[in-house]
């Protein structure tokens, strides 16, 4: 395989990667400082310059998590460290024109795993589609996703929204980098999947965030993962109870613990949370700050989000994935009458009548689906769709293997489309001869669409705005169509609903 290398010159000083298989790529360049000692739990600040050539062929550190998520190929992992403000960039070898649209990739993991390095988000295939691709990392969890600013003190200040300000810092990033890179720093669309999808989500509501991405895409974004400051600050106490600290020593605690006790604390707060069903996950972005003024759907319906096209939507079968791993997700009756417990009895009545089969399994696993997934989808999709065009879609398209699995086009699936998995070697593995034509036609479709979107806003002609008159749903499939309001009466069950306390 022939390679060679290919350098560009940033604000901070020269970066050199590498060209294979006709794109370039550079990986884990810095865009912030190391956010450690004195600045864990602060705002980032921008990467210092460096003399001479910094080497970006290889990843290095993920954020602190658990080992098991950073899994790189069989038994191969990723470091971690809580150095690991960087973002990867690849970027087409013969570009169409000398300034392509940008597609900016924020990761999932409930905002407790991920990374950008994972294989399937190496965005080449996008990249060949002409644009230049770019994937982020930010803090997770305790270390970055948890609010702990309520326990600020005279000496040690902590700062509120750390992911959500490391995501905009790399965002700014590419606005004075790009250009070098190829890529037009006025066409950038960020886009993301899952916890990476509801990040987009309060990107969208985030006054410092106004200007640097011109689209925005959300896939599969979460409910219940937005809290206000006031429960934050509840979890807060409970997080640093967790970690065996007191009250008054909470910010020495927190300074001095390593990140595996950290993360080790944080377990022991979901796990808790889980258990007692608080009402909201303690991990994701806080409201009601300079940084976040507002719940970002709320942001959206007042028209305070930035006005910018949207796409939205989530898989047919969200919820099947959580039957099998990180079983966080109400799918089963017990978990389901536990997480209704504490809601007005018709607001119940009217949840499990829109699935007539319940409490029959599949009918909790569609219920658990929409809870966590389109209930949000729905809602941003008619929040924003008031003051900027909102476009809804439902993936539905499951080659046989997924489907003979019992997973079906379960959470993240829309991502083998999206990414071009289907036209790999790990790709044919999923479709059975018979589903190659049809993984390879829904591929090209979503890529089309989303490069449409990227390169002017507009998905396609054949693609309206969602509106609450037609609520026009573009449904993904080896035959995709354009349905209207295809469940009324699933989404009509979660309008208003919230589990916050």
């Amino acid at each position: 395989m022939h390679e060679h290398t290919v350098r560009v010159t940033t604000a901070a000083g020269t970066v050199e990667g590498f060209t294979r298989d006709g794109v370039h790529r550079w990986r884990s360049i810095p865009y912030a400082q190391a956010p450690v000692g004195s600045l864990r739990f602060r705002a980032p600040r921008p990467a210092q310059p460096w003399p001479g050539v910094r080497y970006c062929h290889g990843f290095t550190k993920c954020a602190p998590q658990e080992r098991r998520y950073t899994v790189m190929g069989v038994g191969k992992y990723q470091p971690m460290g809580e150095d690991c403000l960087t973002l990867n960039v690849v970027s087409p070898q013969m570009p169409e024109s000398d300034s392509l649209p940008v597609m900016v990739f924020v990761h999932g993991g409930g905002y407790i795993m991920g990374s950008s390095a994972t294989p399937i988000y190496d965005g080449v295939a996008l990249a060949r589609r002409g644009c230049v691709y770019v994937s982020v990392n930010y803090r997770l969890g305790a270390l970055g996703c948890l609010d702990l600013s309520s326990l600020s003190t005279d000496d040690v200040h902590i700062d509120s929204n750390l992911f959500l300000r490391d995501l905009v810092l790399a965002l700014r990033w590419v606005k004075e980098n790009i250009a070098a890179f190829g890529g037009d720093p006025d066409s950038v669309t960020v886009f993301g999947e899952s916890a990476g999808a509801h990040a987009v989500a309060a990107l969208l509501a985030a006054p410092d965030a106004e200007g640097l991405f011109a689209q925005a895409i959300s896939e599969s974004p979460a409910s219940g993962m937005t809290r206000s400051s006031e429960v934050a600050a509840e979890f807060a106490m409970r997080y640093i109870a967790a970690l065996g600290a007191r009250r008054q020593d909470a910010t020495h605690a927190l300074m001095k613990a390593s990140p595996a006790e950290l993360l080790a604390a944080q377990n022991r707060l979901i796990e808790d949370g889980v258990r007692d069903m608080l009402g909201a996950f303690p991990i994701g972005p806080v409201f009601g700050d300079d940084y976040l003024p507002l719940d970002p759907v709320v942001a959206m319906r007042e028209g305070k989000a930035h006005r910018v096209p949207l796409i939205v939507g989530t898989n047919a079968e969200e919820g099947k994935l959580f039957t099998r791993f990180l079983q966080l997700l109400p799918t089963t009756e017990p978990m389901i009458e536990a997480l209704l417990a504490e809601v007005d009895p018709a607001a119940r009545e009217r949840i499990t009548r829109a699935y007539p089969d319940y409490p029959d399994r599949s009918a909790c696993i569609r219920l658990g689906g929409d809870f966590a997934f389109s209930s949000a989808a729905w809602e941003i999709a008619e929040a924003h769709g008031r003051h900027a065009p909102a476009h809804l879609y439902r993936y539905d398209y499951a080659p046989r293997v997924l489907r003979w699995s019992g997973l079906g086009a379960t959470h993240a699936t829309e991502l083998l489309a999206v990414f071009g998995v289907y036209r790999t070697k790990f790709g044919a593995l999923l479709t059975a001869p018979a589903d190659r034509r049809s993984a390879l036609r829904v591929t090209n479709e979503v890529q089309r669409r989303w490069r449409s979107f990227s390169h002017t806003g507009n998905p396609g002609d054949d693609w309206p705005a969602y509106t609450d008159t037609d609520r026009a749903v573009m449904v993904f499939d080896s035959k995709s169509r354009l349905e209207f309001d295809p469940h009324p009466e699933r989404r009509r069950a979660w309008e208003g609903f919230s589990l916050a306390r």
